[in-house]
């Protein structure tokens, strides 16, 4: 009989998100499923670790084909955790989320989600992220199963080229307006604009909410951004490595 995969799954919404549940259910068709999950919400922790506490695991399920961990740490730390005290040998494939809110454009800096994905890309293991454009705790994942069974099946069929990681957006769910198809894409050129409220507490000192509004700099068609825009689900491919290889001659009189 050939041998099933083994698939790690982890997240940075906690492990009662229902896109963390909805993910694994959708990854045991394919294999083994071994879940570390954050204990808390992580969101927008980017690819932080936990090296000032101790790190914490206790096991949440177990079953012949599925096990399920919970960590107090962050999203990386649930990923080096399970591929390399959990499981025996690395596993054929890592997935995040599917997380409440878009990883599109420079959000995939901020992400805990995609923090997870890259540092099982740096091990050298498969790795993809899946969001939703719906940050609502009881958002609706339905019209993004076929999409995620599909990207996963041909991954897992032809894996990923060295150094190379998915981030894969689905918009929000619609009634009466299924997904369009899949683009692949390059990432939008966006950045946040934060804005701070301050505010005093009952003692008079200040403190401060932080929001902002994301502004979206970037006119091309073939962007993350204009694909969910257009009710396309989008797949950049993303890699690690930051290195500006266009512009390293401009600066070769640095050397000495």
């Amino acid at each position: 009989m050939e041998k099933r995969p083994t698939i790690l799954v982890t997240n940075d919404d906690g492990y009662l998100a229902k896109g963390l549940k909805k993910l694994a259910n959708l990854m045991r068709q394919f294999g083994k499923v071994v879940v570390v999950s954050t204990e808390q919400v992580k969101s927008a922790q980017g690819h932080s670790m936990t090296i000032n506490e101790p790190l914490r695991l206790r096991q949440f399920e177990k079953s012949d084909d599925f096990e399920m961990y919970v960590l107090n740490g962050c999203p990386v730390d649930c990923a080096k955790v399970g591929f390399q005290m959990i499981l025996d040998e690395y596993p054929d494939l890592l997935v995040s989320g599917i997380n409440h809110g878009s990883n599109a454009s420079t959000n995939v800096i901020y992400s805990g989600t995609m923090a997870a994905v890259i540092e099982a890309c740096m091990d050298g293991i498969p790795a993809i992220g899946f969001s939703v454009e719906d940050y609502a705790f009881d958002a609706n994942f339905d019209h993004a199963d076929k999409y995620i069974l599909d990207i996963t099946k041909k991954v897992l069929d032809e894996g990923l080229p060295k150094g190379v990681c998915l981030n894969v957006n689905f918009p929000k769910f619609s009634e009466g307006n299924p997904i369009k198809g899949v683009k692949i894409c390059r990432q939008a050129k966006a950045r946040w604009k934060e804005i701070f409220d301050h505010r005093k507490d009952p003692h008079g000192r200040d403190y401060f909410w932080i929001g902002g509004e994301f502004i979206v700099e970037d006119k091309g068609t073939d962007t993350d951004i204009y694909a969910l825009k257009n009710n396309y689900a989008s797949i950049v491919p993303t890699h690690y490595d930051w290195t500006a290889y266009d512009v390293m001659d401009k600066f070769k009189s640095f050397e000495k």
